[in-house]
């Protein structure tokens, strides 16, 4: 039985790595594409009614929030912060359900919200920054294991 358990946690662990990969790459992606041209960024988003201040937090969400969950380093904080932007992204811009492509949008950014969710809820696993802090901080420094978990 022992086994098993173990088992299905190393699986687990394995599949969550790119899993977290896959998630964080249209992020990662979008936020360097908005990043190489900011001009044209700070443009589209002025057409949205949004200003230049929140294109940059945008790309450095983007950009940032992927690399944690990437990396698994503050995993669970990032898919948080991800996931609410997708709900965000959904609920303010992909509204339109006359259009396909809109609503395709809207589901789209929906699934992404929930498997950050999950994420957030589950963690990165054993094969992330986070694990190997923690294991650090456990036999360093035991007040740092609350901060990591």
């Amino acid at each position: 039985m022992m086994d098993s358990a173990s088992s299905r946690s190393r699986l687990a662990d394995f599949i969550l790595l790119p899993g977290r990969l896959l998630l964080s790459l249209i992020f990662l992606h979008e936020g360097s594409v908005l990043a190489s041209d900011i001009s044209a960024t700070v443009d589209t988003f002025a057409k949205l009614g949004l200003s230049a201040p929140v294109a940059f937090a945008v790309i450095a969400l983007q950009l940032g929030a992927g690399l944690s969950v990437a990396a698994g380093f503050l995993g669970r904080l990032g898919a948080l912060a991800l996931a609410f932007f997708c709900l965000a992204t959904a609920f303010l811009f992909h509204t339109n359900f006359d259009s396909q492509n809109e609503l395709l949008h809207f589901e789209k950014d929906l699934a992404i919200a929930g498997g950050m969710f999950v994420l957030a809820a589950c963690g990165a696993g054993s094969i992330s920054i986070d694990r190997l802090l923690r294991k650090r901080a456990e036999r360093m420094h035991p007040w740092l294991r609350a901060v990591l978990s």
